[in-house]
């Protein structure tokens, strides 16, 4: 409950709030005693003074600023109807609804055998795994823990869904198979191709055959000769070159 450090209440965030009834304030301390061997800053007030707004200033503030809130639940806590533990609780329960739901924060610790179940503390209570330090005593384990709730996580870059990576690659492969350069490279084979086939076909290069020295005309044919008439013999298989269509269009 508040704190008995000699830091001003403007100090830096990053430490830990202790809330306590005034009959646990031993298993206080023993908690606060480990973790400032540790190096953790640790906001405790083992006055038993109760009153002042300057007082009332100065607790709201550090619960907004700490890091960390570490209730004592206790069966001294449960017998009480009335403490200003109660409030401090409320404090840190209100600063939660500001919070992501994922922030560490709330951290309930039971010093005794008092059940979670039916325990008289906020609902945000219940809500988050709870620790047990019988009389205060913290184990290495549980200082790591706080170590490791108040060290900051680095920032992650969320990697691109699957669906997503695969639709710009579907996107890239659609835009390449239209694009106009790939669309009029096979158009222009095509032409040149069916260009150089109706050509051979057309002239026949391979078909033409000088006339042999001996051959004659009808004009020069020897007397006696029946005159023979030149006629249109084409082969017995042709090819017709009809305009084509653009299929890639």
């Amino acid at each position: 409950m508040g704190e008995e450090s000699s830091k001003p209440a403007s100090a830096p965030t990053g430490a830990v709030f202790l809330s306590y009834a005034s009959q646990d304030s031993e298993a206080a301390k023993h908690i606060c005693d480990a973790l400032r061997a540790a190096g953790i800053e640790v906001w405790l007030d083992q006055s038993e003074l109760r009153g002042g707004d300057a007082w009332d200033r100065q607790i709201r503030e550090r619960i907004h600023d700490c890091r960390l809130f570490i209730a004592l639940i206790s069966a001294h806590t449960e017998a009480r109807d009335e403490g200003y533990f109660r409030r401090e609780w409320k404090l840190a329960v209100d600063r939660t609804h500001d919070m992501l739901e994922k922030k560490a924060f709330l951290l309930p610790v039971a010093i005794d055998a008092t059940a979670e179940r039916g325990a008289a503390v906020p609902e945000k209570f219940h809500e988050v795994q709870w620790t047990r330090l019988p009389g205060g005593e913290a184990p290495p384990e549980f200082v790591a823990r706080i170590k490791r709730l108040l060290t900051p996580e680095p920032p992650t870059t969320a990697p691109l869904p699957a669906e997503a990576t695969a639709g710009s690659s579907s996107t890239s492969r659609m835009m390449g198979r239209h694009s106009p350069l790939k669309r009029a490279l096979p158009v222009a084979v095509a032409v040149l191709v069916l260009g150089a086939v109706a050509y051979l076909l057309i002239n026949k290069p391979w078909a033409s055959k000088p006339a042999p020295p001996h051959a004659t005309t009808n004009a020069t044919a020897a007397p006696g000769a029946s005159p023979t008439t030149s006629s249109f013999n084409p082969p017995p298989r042709s090819v017709a070159v009809l305009p084509f269509v653009n299929l890639w269009r």
